[in-house]
C-alpha cells in the first residue's frame, strides 16, 4: 500500500452508535460524527426537572409521546440530532411503522428543547437549532441557565431573545402548556 493510499470506511451511523452504548453521538448536516459529552449534575437536575413538567403535561393532556435525550432523530435533512426534551403529536408519531419507532425515528419532533450546560458552545447549539428548524421543528427553547436567556425558534419567524423570563407557554404547539422557569434559574 502506498504512502499516499487513503482507506475508505463506510460507517452506518445507527450501527456506531448500538456498538459504542456507553457514548452519546450526533452527526450534523455536514456529515460530522460529533461526541457528546455526559452532562455534569446540577444540568442533570434542570433537564430531568424539564422533562419531567413536559412530560406532566402530556401524561394529562394526551396529545403526543415525549422523548428524553438519549432518543436521536434522523432528520429529514439528514443529521441526527437528540435534543434535550422532545415531543411529536400522537398523529404524527403513529404514522410512522413499527419498525422506525424502534430504530432512530425519521422524523423531525413538533418541540424540541435544548439546554445549554456550562461545555456547550454557543454557536454549535443555535446551529442545531436552526437544523431543528429546516427540519420542521415547529416550536424550539434554547434555555440557557447561566445568562437566564431563552431564545424561542418558530416555524417562518425569527428567533425570539427572552432575558431572564419567569414563564415559557407552549403556544399552539404545546397546548395550554406554561413552564415556570424559577427552579432552573436557581
Amino acid at each position: 500500500m502506498g504512502a499516499n493510499t487513503m482507506n475508505a470506511y463506510t460507517l452506518n451511523f445507527q450501527q456506531i452508535c448500538q456498538n459504542n452504548p456507553e457514548l452519546k453521538f450526533e452527526l450534523n448536516t455536514q456529515g460530522y460524527l460529533i461526541i457528546m459529552s455526559p452532562t455534569g449534575g446540577e444540568t442533570g437536575i434542570k433537564n430531568f426537572k424539564l422533562a419531567v413538567k413536559i412530560g406532566i403535561w402530556n401524561e394529562q393532556k394526551k396529545l403526543g409521546v415525549c422523548f428524553d435525550s438519549s432518543t436521536c432523530f434522523k432528520l429529514p435533512i439528514g443529521s441526527n440530532r437528540s435534543p434535550d426534551v422532545a415531543w411529536i403529536t400522537l398523529e404524527r408519531w403513529e404514522q410512522l411503522t413499527p419498525e422506525q419507532r424502534q430504530t432512530f425515528p425519521p422524523i423531525a419532533p413538533d418541540f424540541v428543547l435544548e439546554l445549554m450546560s456550562p461545555t456547550d458552545n454557543l454557536k454549535d447549539v443555535q446551529d442545531k437549532m436552526q437544523e431543528y428548524l429546516d427540519s420542521g421543528v415547529k416550536l424550539g427553547w434554547l434555555i440557557n441557565p447561566k445568562t437566564r436567556i431563552v431564545e424561542i425558534y418558530r416555524q417562518g419567524q425569527t428567533k425570539e431573545v427572552l432575558e431572564n423570563p419567569r414563564y415559557l407557554y407552549g403556544e399552539n404547539i404545546l397546548v395550554n402548556f406554561i413552564l415556570d422557569l424559577t427552579d432552573i434559574w436557581e
